[in-house]
């Protein structure tokens, strides 16, 4: 055994002598110019992705990633080898364009979602197309068009091979084959490699898929995006197959659950009528900021003010942006890891707050003067319960009254009106929803917003004594800017809706209840710019200067908090009246509003929040998640205290645990349509009690 050991490290250091005195890595080159060419401009591609959309050191400096994407293009490109040398151009043309086309729609999608793009999104691009300008005014940049580079490069190398007689080479069919198994091999060396460089952690990761960055850190994009391919057709697979372990999952976490005892805010609405006001884009910061003196939305202040406001509340979306948060607050269930709920998964049965809501004797609707199948809510809210969908067509839109995307916020509150009167009059108690649509991005409909300025005006003496007014441009014309501007438009329209909503009465005996659906999805260099504005130079301040501030992820992150109030015309001054500090997510909505307006869902992930309190987790279907204490950063396996203390290696393996359970066992709930199974433990309040 010891001399067939030495046998073979003889001979491997003879090839490396062979290599070094022979040249045979340059003849190798010359040789399969074009096929090296192929392989090293789609490695570039994707390592430039890579670079160009996470931030962090470990994905500089990592080399499995690099390794896993050369595996796939070799292994591609191998089989150009079978074509004969004139033919070979055009198909690795071809799949150059297509790995240039993944890195491309990638780094643009990163842009928008902070994650990567899914086979699954295939069939959201209908709902593309109605936010297109926002896609190439908020997105598209010039770094997204380096990756047009590797093909332009494919396409020059080819042209001098040309003129150098390199194709008229002939190869017969026995050499063209002898090639293409030895790229093979060595293509699938380099998987064995890529593959023994693997931790437990990064394989549990891959399969389950719904840690985007983190795959693509570790495996590269080509690999992670065939790995999305199966996990993209894995609900049609899963009507076959995993049905019966998902159940037995399922029975085994909620086997235990049961519900919260009475608190001093059980029942307090009960019988009351529920107005539901869905904010479009609305982020807590907003409520800090002034200009000049302005607030930005002063109206929502002052409802926060008289109501009862949890400032420390997050959206929990994935890729369904607004109809994420719909399913979430609705159902207490987490946006699925592959496409939709609203799209993919729209015919499953659910446990949500209208269906609650008819059970005890409501009238349920929604209102949004968008179309009725954008995000597929006209199919999507039969589901759901809904006895009536008021969407665009009872709506009159003109090209006078329209605002960013459609019907403008304020008229379209104006013209839910009449129909809100009828349903009070004709109802003894209603549920509905108000989805408001002008706060949308790109934020560019500016000449519509109003007069409201984001400039800083100061007054400065000059040396004869007069006082002059000096106007800095600071936010004008920014992106972030015109959110401002944008926001402030929708506060108006809250507050008109509120004012009509009291002249006709509709206050007296409703509660209105304000959610923030997402963060406005701009850039953290927009923020970057806003916190270090000089009115000196009208420009950003450089990093090297000492009033530079650092707006770092974790601020980015928390910022995305939005609001989420509950009101009602006599709570002012009473001791609902307050704000609640604890962290509490969109999936613990239906749970608190149950306790309080007398429904229960068994099947609910969140937690009321004034049962749990101060012990919340609100997890991300990044696999993130944030407590009191602590934000935990799955991709970046690091935290940030949020309170000055540390935490424990154990505390953050359990909360990493609970986070994957709760993600797996909500997809499941949806993916295998478990409730449809379990109708007859879906109690009322009243029944469980």
């Amino acid at each position: 055994m010891k001399k067939k050991l030495i046998k073979q490290k003889d001979k491997f250091i003879k090839f490396i002598k062979r290599i070094k005195t022979d040249h045979l890595l340059k003849k190798y080159i010359n040789n399969n110019i074009l096929f090296v060419t192929f392989v090293l401009t789609c490695v570039f591609n994707s390592t430039i992705l890579r670079f160009l959309t996470m931030h962090i050191l470990e994905n500089y400096v990592s080399i499995k990633p690099i390794i896993a994407d050369a595996a796939v293009v070799v292994l591609v490109g191998a089989i150009g080898y079978l074509l004969k040398p004139k033919n070979r151009f055009t198909y690795y043309l071809i799949f150059d364009i297509i790995f240039m086309a993944l890195c491309m729609i990638n780094s643009i999608y990163y842009t928008f979602y902070t994650s990567f793009a899914s086979v699954s999104m295939l069939s959201l691009t209908q709902y593309i197309a109605s936010v297109g300008d926002a896609v190439v005014e908020n997105v598209l940049q010039p770094k997204d068009l380096i990756y047009i580079l590797g093909p332009i490069i494919l396409i020059i190398t080819h042209l001098r091979l040309k003129r150098g007689n390199y194709y008229k080479k002939i190869e017969v069919r026995s050499e063209r084959k002898r090639k293409t198994i030895k790229t093979l091999i060595a293509g699938a060396c380099l998987v064995v490699l890529f593959t023994v460089m693997l931790s437990p952690l990064d394989i549990s990761r891959f399969v389950k898929q719904w840690n985007r960055e983190y795959v693509v850190m570790k495996f590269g994009i080509y690999v992670y995006q065939l790995n999305d391919i199966i996990s993209s057709v894995q609900p049609k697979i899963n009507s076959l197959f995993g049905y019966d372990k998902a159940m037995k999952e399922f029975k085994e976490y909620f086997a235990d659950v049961k519900k919260s005892p009475n608190n001093k805010y059980t029942n307090i609405f009960k019988d009351k009528n529920v107005l539901v006001i869905h904010a479009e884009s609305i982020q807590n910061n907003l409520f800090d900021l002034q200009f000049n003196g302005q607030d930005v939305v002063p109206n929502l202040k002052k409802i926060a003010s008289e109501g009862m406001y949890f400032s420390n509340f997050y959206p929990q979306v994935s890729v369904g942006t607004s109809s994420d948060s719909e399913l979430t607050f609705t159902t207490s269930l987490m946006p699925t890891q592959s496409g939709t709920a609203f799209v993919s998964y729209f015919d499953r049965t659910y446990n949500s707050i209208p269906k609650l809501m008819n059970d005890k004797g409501y009238f349920t609707f929604s209102m949004h003067a968008n179309t009725a199948d954008f995000w597929n809510r006209r199919a999507m809210y039969e589901h759901l319960g809904y006895k009536k969908f008021y969407s665009k067509a009872d709506y009159e839109v003109t090209s006078d009254n329209i605002v960013g995307l459609g019907l403008s916020d304020k008229e379209f509150f104006k013209q839910s009106m009449p129909k809100l009167k009828k349903i009070n009059e004709k109802y003894d108690k209603w549920y509905g929803l108000m989805i408001m649509l002008s706060n949308h991005t790109p934020f560019s409909d500016v000449e519509h917003y109003g007069d409201y300025e984001v400039n800083i005006k100061e007054e400065v003496t000059k040396e004869d004594g007069t006082v002059e007014e000096v106007i800095h441009p600071y936010m004008e014309g920014k992106k972030l800017g015109n959110y401002f501007k944008s926001a402030h438009y929708a506060d108006q329209a809250i507050g008109e809706l509120f004012q009509e909503l009291e002249e006709n009465q509709l206050l007296d005996d409703t509660v209105v209840i304000i959610y923030g659906d997402h963060d406005a999805r701009l850039s953290r260099s927009d923020y970057d710019y806003m916190y270090n504005y000089s009115t000196e130079t009208d420009s950003k301040l450089d990093k090297d200067d000492p009033n530079y501030k650092e707006y770092d992820s974790y601020q980015y992150e928390l910022g995305r908090k939005v609001p989420f109030i509950i009101w009602t015309k006599d709570m002012a001054g009473s001791d609902l009246n307050m704000e609640v500090k604890d962290v509490m997510g969109m999936y613990d909505v239906m749970p608190t509003l149950g306790n309080m307006f007398g429904f229960y869902n068994k099947y609910q992930l969140g937690h009321d929040i004034f049962d749990i309190n101060s012990n919340n987790i609100v997890i991300f279907p990044t696999g993130n998640w944030v407590t009191n204490k602590v934000y935990y950063n799955s991709q970046k396996e690091e935290y940030l205290s949020l309170d000055g203390s540390a935490i424990s290696e154990e505390e953050i393996k359990k909360n990493n645990q609970y986070t994957t359970k709760v993600l797996n066992i909500s997809n499941n709930i949806i993916v295998y349509n478990l409730l449809e199974k379990s109708k007859d433990e879906m109690l009322t309040y009243e029944e469980r009690s």
